[in-house]
Formats: structure tokens, C-alpha cells, sequence
């Protein structure tokens, strides 16, 4: 009996020291996982737009449409006669094949129309000198003292195509930023910095700056998890 008694308690005492072995890891296991860091790191620049696209359409209207054809490429040829005396490339222009708007047929009350068809053209210009086709929209005036009539679809948009060149020294300066943070952070706290556990760029960004245009704004956000030593 006395046997099975010592038996007992050894078995208490061995299945006591496990428990507490198990709980012990269990915690270490628990603190291990949340002694990290998650930062991000931000980088910016501003560029100048090295291209730009403008768009405009031009119309004519009438009751026949073999004349409205012939007198929307008539216009066509003014336009581009006078884009080409400013200065671009004719390859620099493209011309999309007329739309017709056949008031009569969408009309939907019995208002007087005093003319059956509309033709509007829209004419792209993309090219990479900026300043002078942002003259050229200046000038667009005179088309009207042409005769050529302006739809009121008129719209600028500029671009950076130089952005693989930065986009490595921009994820490192973001990658940079985000270890500062976390440095930052973790010695306010008496600890260090560890390994890099998961990185992730993010996503680039570029946009025309709201109050000038042909600025570009290029933004990079870099998302860094970081070990705690």
C-alpha cells in the first residue's frame, strides 16, 4: 500500500511538471508571435508630366448626310492644318471616325428641330513635348475664327512614363523610412529591432497635383513586419 502511495505521488508530481513545462511553452509560443512590428513607409516624389493627351471634338449639322460627311473631313483637315502650323507631328494626331446623332429619329417630344443630323469628330493629340501643345490649347481659339465649330468635349490629361526608373530607389527609400518607425517604436519600449518577418511594396501611385497639373505626384507605400529582439 505504502508502495502505491510513493507510486502516486510520483506520478502527481511528474504529470505536475509537465503540465507546467506544456503551459510554459504555450506562453512563449503566445509572446514569441506578437513580439512584432508592423510599419509603413512612405515615399514621394514630384516629377514634371513627359506626356501629354489632348482631346477635343469638333461637329457640323445638317439634313444631308453625304454633305456633312464631306464637310466634317473638310474640318478634319483645317484642324490638323492647324495643329501642324503650331508645331506636331501629323503622327502625333489621330482622327476616330465620325458619330452620327440622328435628332429626328431620338427625339422625344415634338420640339422644331431645325436640322436632322449631327457629326462629331473627336481628335487626339498624345506627344511628349508638353509645353507645346499646352501653347497650342492657348490658341485654340483660333479655330473659330476658322469656322470650325468646338463640341464641348475638350480634355487634358498628362502622364509620367519615366517611373521604372525610380520605382527601386523609391521601395528602398520606403523600406528605409518604415525601419526608422519601427526603430523608433520599439526603443520607446526598451526592446530592438529584429528580422524582417514579411515585406510588401504596396502599390505606386501617380497623379497630376490638384493645383498644377503638369505636375505629377508619385507615391509609394512599403508595408514592413518586423521581429522584436
Amino acid at each position: 500500500m505504502k508502495n502505491n502511495k510513493i507510486l502516486a505521488s510520483v506520478i502527481l508530481g511528474l504529470s505536475l511538471i509537465l503540465f507546467g513545462f506544456i503551459l510554459k511553452s504555450g506562453i512563449v509560443r503566445y509572446i514569441d508571435k506578437d513580439r512584432q512590428v508592423t510599419v509603413k513607409g512612405l515615399s514621394e516624389r514630384e516629377v514634371p508630366a513627359n506626356l501629354i493627351t489632348w482631346t477635343l471634338a469638333t461637329y457640323v449639322t445638317g439634313n444631308d448626310l453625304p454633305s456633312l460627311y464631306k464637310e466634317i473631313q473638310k474640318t478634319n483637315a483645317t484642324v490638323v492644318e492647324f495643329l501642324k502650323g503650331n508645331g506636331l507631328n501629323e503622327k502625333e494626331i489621330t482622327i476616330l471616325p465620325p458619330e452620327v446623332d440622328d435628332r429626328v429619329s431620338n427625339r422625344y417630344s415634338n420640339e422644331y428641330i431645325p436640322f436632322n443630323y449631327k457629326l462629331t469628330t473627336t481628335i487626339s493629340i498624345t506627344s511628349s513635348n508638353v509645353d507645346l501643345v499646352k501653347d497650342i490649347v492657348m490658341k485654340q481659339g483660333e479655330l473659330l475664327s476658322k469656322g470650325i465649330a468646338l463640341g464641348s468635349y475638350n480634355y487634358i490629361k498628362y502622364d509620367y512614363t519615366g517611373f521604372q526608373d525610380l520605382k527601386q530607389e523609391m521601395i528602398e527609400e520606403a523600406i528605409g523610412n518604415a525601419k526608422t518607425t519601427a526603430t523608433q517604436f520599439v526603443s520607446n519600449y526598451g526592446s530592438r529591432l529584429g528580422k524582417i518577418i514579411t515585406a510588401d511594396q504596396g502599390q505606386f501611385s501617380i497623379n497630376s497635383k490638384e493645383d498644377n497639373p503638369s505636375v505629377m505626384k508619385i507615391r509609394g507605400v512599403a508595408t514592413i513586419t518586423y521581429a522584436i529582439d
